[in-house]
């Protein structure tokens, strides 16, 4: 939850790209990051594995006009619209991008080589069919922002009352640092973003990084089974509240844009 998900750099620079925003170069070097290459396999009209700067022109050429994201879990489909194939792939792989105006989706197949600390990571993207519908369960940016401030707020409490190490001063030492890095690493979306998606990816990402410090702490003081699975029910929808508003600011863009065309 913490590390912005490929499918997010994807959707969001090839937005940029599709905008006239951002060169197809530097859309490339942003989706690929620190990762060693990135290539397109399945791209209609090319018999093997194509580099992100020619797919990227491709799937303009083929009617793309923007890029969702997927972050789908077990039980839930989020950002997700079939066919059960592709749905599939998604979910093992717990993201996806899904294109608008033309029925392609890419999932991101990873390969890492290497000693700790000199890891060497490949990534080829599966372009699969996907059924022109709706996505699943993706909220608007006021409603996502609604929900996180209420997770939140909630989620703390709770976690307190459990005591979890992570819901006191551990938690907010790394949500400081995490800040910190999200500063030096420069912008949050790519250009072309409303401010409200930047803010609520921020806010999502915060709360993301709660649940993540709360599971990464050992148990704290919750020493029974029981406080054990509450713990769990307590994290559960938080985690859900973020991935959803997650995906609605990556999305932000696309609904923006179809906002504008009616």
């Amino acid at each position: 939850m913490l590390l912005e998900p490929r499918s997010g750099l994807l959707a969001a620079w090839g937005n940029a790209l599709l905008a006239g925003l951002v060169s197809p170069d530097d859309a490339a070097a942003s989706i690929v990051g620190q990762d060693a290459v990135h290539r397109v396999e399945g791209l209609a009209g090319e018999a093997g594995p194509v580099g992100l700067t020619l797919a990227l022109g491709r799937f303009r050429g083929l009617g793309v006009t923007g890029f969702r994201v997927a972050l789908p879990a077990p039980g839930h489909p989020l950002g997700l619209s079939g066919p059960p194939e592709f749905n599939a792939r998604a979910l093992d792989a717990e993201e996806a991008v899904v294109a608008h105006g033309a029925p392609y989706g890419l999932v991101p197949e990873v390969t890492e080589a290497g000693p700790p600390g000199d890891v060497h990571v490949e990534v080829v993207w599966r372009v699969l069919p996907v059924r022109e519908a709706p996505p699943a369960d993706v909220p608007s940016l006021g409603e996502a922002e609604r929900e996180l401030a209420e997770a939140l707020r909630d989620a703390t409490a709770l976690l307190s009352r459990l005591d979890v190490a992570g819901s006191g001063p551990v938690a907010e030492a790394a949500v400081e640092a995490y800040r910190a890095r999200a500063e030096r690493s420069g912008e949050l979306l790519a250009p072309g973003y409303p401010p409200r998606a930047v803010r609520v990816l921020e806010l999502a990402r915060r709360v993301g990084l709660l649940v993540e410090v709360a599971y990464g702490n050992g148990h704290g003081g919750a020493v029974s089974a029981s406080e054990i699975a509450a713990r769990g029910e307590a994290l559960r929808p938080v985690e859900r509240v973020a991935r959803r508003a997650q995906v609605a600011a990556y999305n932000a863009y696309v609904e923006e844009a179809e906002r504008g065309r009616r």
